[in-house]
């Protein structure tokens, strides 16, 4: 039998029992020792965030100087729009528009620019869904790598851009043909910079790239959550998508921005890839965000652009260009 300590416990020691207070400085030391290495132990089992994504308290950082750099960087977007030569025109003036005939000049000089840059968006759309997926943690499994390849090949297999004149100022995608960007002819002509081409390129190979199965609706929703934390925006259901769609768009026309230096100041050229939401009449709609609230939003998801767009000189500084390897449902950017 075993002599119980003052404390109720038995402790057995080479089949003798010990009285639990001699034994006890000896069982202080063990704890000890078990707690300085259980983080060591651990810290060998815990697996690395994957592909270099930021832990969850980083990413969701956002303070109020932030904030004010936000608004300062939309204010910086559309004063751009103002001294630009080539601007894009607002959402809004494109809707106070006239029709314009597919073969109206401006019109056919907009669809030989989105036909030139539509490989280099198409791949830069690709590489970009791919880092968005990586940095929302929603790239390593199979099945999420598997997800992110079908809507890759996807967006790999568009290859038109069809003149609409009923389109207006609105570029759009039939997902039961899914190799076609219709592009409204008064949009054609208002975007009349191939940074602005870009992003609105992109944003309807994202639509394209989800497809009918919604494959990126768990990328759509994480990103909604992000912005809707930021800036206190109702972000949800095709609001999510639409998002979503721009910020791929903006992040595309960024990287296109890198990889070809150039004189002109780095925030006009910025600036082009979102200035079109630079409207008077900001209104909203079940589906989309209004304008200003759409950059809002973008730069509050991208930070680090938004405090580009306050900088001072060209693009030469950032990067040398790289080689470029060169439904039923409607989906429609406003």
């Amino acid at each position: 039998m075993g002599e119980k300590s003052s404390s109720g416990f038995v402790v057995q020691r080479c089949g003798k029992a010990l009285p639990f207070r001699k034994t006890f400085p000896f069982l202080l030391a063990i704890l000890l020792l078990a707690q300085a290495l259980a983080p060591l132990s651990f810290g060998q089992r815990r697996r690395v965030s994957r592909n270099g994504a930021h832990s969850s308290a980083e990413r969701e950082a956002f303070t109020p100087a932030d904030r004010r750099l936000v608004e300062r960087a939309i204010g910086q977007t559309c004063a751009e729009r103002i001294h630009d030569p080539f601007s894009s025109m607002a959402i809004d003036e494109m809707q106070a528009r006239p029709s314009l005939p597919v073969g109206h000049p401006d019109a056919v000089a907009g669809l030989r620019r989105a036909e030139r840059v539509l490989p280099t968006t198409r791949r830069l759309v690709t590489s970009t869904i791919v880092e968005l997926a990586k940095e929302y943690d929603l790239y390593g499994t199979a099945v999420e790598r598997s997800r992110i390849n079908a809507a890759i090949a996807r967006v790999e297999a568009v290859r038109r851009v069809r003149p609409d004149v009923d389109s207006r100022d609105n570029a759009s995608v039939l997902l039961r043909e899914p190799r076609t960007i219709e592009f409204g002819t008064i949009f054609l002509a208002g975007l009349r910079s191939d940074e602005a081409m870009i992003s609105v390129l992109a944003h309807e190979l994202t639509h394209i790239a989800s497809g009918q199965a919604d494959s990126l609706r768990p990328l759509f929703r994480a990103i909604a959550r992000r912005a809707a934390a930021r800036t206190g925006l109702r972000i949800h259901g095709q609001r999510a998508e639409e998002l979503s769609c721009d910020l791929v768009g903006m992040t595309a026309a960024r990287q296109f921005i890198k990889e070809t230096p150039s004189s002109e100041p780095l925030p006009r050229r910025l600036a082009r890839a979102v200035e079109h939401n630079c409207v008077d009449d900001d209104a909203s709609d079940d589906d989309h965000l209004s304008p200003r609230s759409t950059i809002r939003a973008l730069f509050a998801l991208d930070v680090g652009l938004a405090s580009e767009l306050l900088t001072e000189g060209t693009t030469g500084w950032l990067v040398m260009p790289q080689p470029a390897t060169i439904a039923q449902t409607r989906v429609s950017l406003r």
